[in-house]
């Protein structure tokens, strides 16, 4: 009885890729293989066709000698591949194989992405206010000069793992299906180093430090993150780099305390300023301005200036100013002055309310307090 063709058993045409063919193979072996369909009889025959056909169309030297000769020009002997229950691929390794792809096996030494860092920079408040430009010396891993790469010493080169056979990964059995994980003795690698290079100990890699060119923008604040896309540490077996998060801290500043879009600052004033009024010279990030302080006013009266905080980093109208005024108390008095303030206490006081009017409101609620105690 003759054989049916090989392309028609997997339901490829003759210029199928060898993609092609892999995934017909799949499909048709996954639909027909005896475990799944225990009360077909008819079932076992077609997965040993199906076996049959990838084993030849899989094999490229089987197939141009198939493709040219037709079975006549394959073995007969390994037609089956020792048959259903001898070399035969259980469905459990259809499925891994299936699946092996879709979460990173298929073979070969499986690529890592390399490592995030982090690096925390200082900067002053006037560089996050108003943006700026500088460079940072980052430690990070680089490929060794001497083995480039490799983790072995001159003259020698990694051995292919006996464990996972240079895969990176094993499969283990659980039952009705094969888990698939990567190799314990390797790490994925799918090589183990045996005279390893004395420069980096075998790891293929050492630390340096790189010179990066930092843009600052503008508003940045203490927490704020910049990225820098592949600056991270390099990838294994050809990953890809990590990223590099600037981590923002803003110095403290002698004069202003940023409040998010706002920045705020203490004036100290004179006694006779905040009693007569005046105008102070207030320091801003970007020049002075000049602040008139009303007669009367009280120590921690808060003044807006609006417009002179700081502009968001993510976009928006700039903050306010906001400066709290601290009244002083004058020290070191000479006679005069001694002489010239009991004058001016004696006069305040037979004012009254109507010279402290906060204390004479505080007095009273004492007053108060303490006859309210007495009943």
């Amino acid at each position: 009885m003759s054989k049916r063709d090989y392309y028609e058993i997997l339901g490829v045409s003759r210029n199928a890729s060898d993609g092609d063919i892999k995934k017909a193979y799949r499909r048709m072996a996954m639909k027909y293989h005896p475990d799944r369909n225990p009360d077909d009889p008819d079932a076992e025959t077609r997965f040993k066709e199906v076996q049959e056909a990838y084993d030849v169309l899989g094999d490229s030297q089987k197939r141009a000698a198939y493709d040219q000769f037709g079975h006549a020009g394959v073995d007969p002997n390994a037609g089956m591949g020792g048959g259903f229950g001898g070399g035969g691929a259980s469905f459990s390794d259809i499925f891994s194989d299936v699946f092996g792809d879709i979460f990173g096996g298929g073979g070969g030494a499986r690529a890592y992405r390399g490592a995030d860092l982090r690096y925390t920079l200082e900067i002053s408040l006037e560089d996050a206010v108003s943006g700026t430009e500088t460079e940072i010396e980052v430690p990070t891993m680089a490929e060794c000069g001497v083995c480039h790469g490799s983790g072995s010493a001159p003259g020698s080169s990694p051995e292919t793992c006996p464990t996972c056979r240079g895969h990176g990964d094993v499969r283990v059995q659980q039952g009705f299906f094969s888990i698939q994980q990567t190799c314990p003795r390797c790490r994925g690698a799918g090589k183990i180093v045996t005279d390893p290079c004395r420069n980096c100990g075998g790891k293929g890699r050492v630390q340096e430090t790189k010179t990066l060119s930092v843009r600052i923008p503008p508003g940045v604040d203490t927490g704020d993150r910049i990225r820098l896309n592949g600056e991270g540490e390099p990838g294994e077996s050809g990953g890809p780099p990590g990223d590099l998060y600037v981590q923002i801290s803003v110095k403290p500043h002698p004069i202003f305390q940023r409040d998010g879009a706002d920045l705020r600052c203490d004036i100290p004033v004179t006694f006779p300023t905040a009693a007569l009024g005046g105008e102070l010279e207030v320091p801003t990030l970007d020049g002075r301005v000049n602040l008139r302080v009303p007669g009367g006013t009280q120590s921690g009266k808060v003044f807006r200036i609006r417009g002179k905080g700081v502009r968001p980093v993510r976009g928006g109208p700039p903050g306010d100013l906001l400066v709290r005024v601290n009244v002083e108390t004058p020290v070191n008095l000479t006679a005069r002055q001694r002489e010239l303030l009991e004058e001016l206490s004696e006069t305040l006081e037979h004012g009254g309310e109507k010279h402290n009017p906060r204390g004479s409101s505080w007095l009273d609620s004492v007053k108060s307090f303490f006859e309210n105690m007495r009943l």
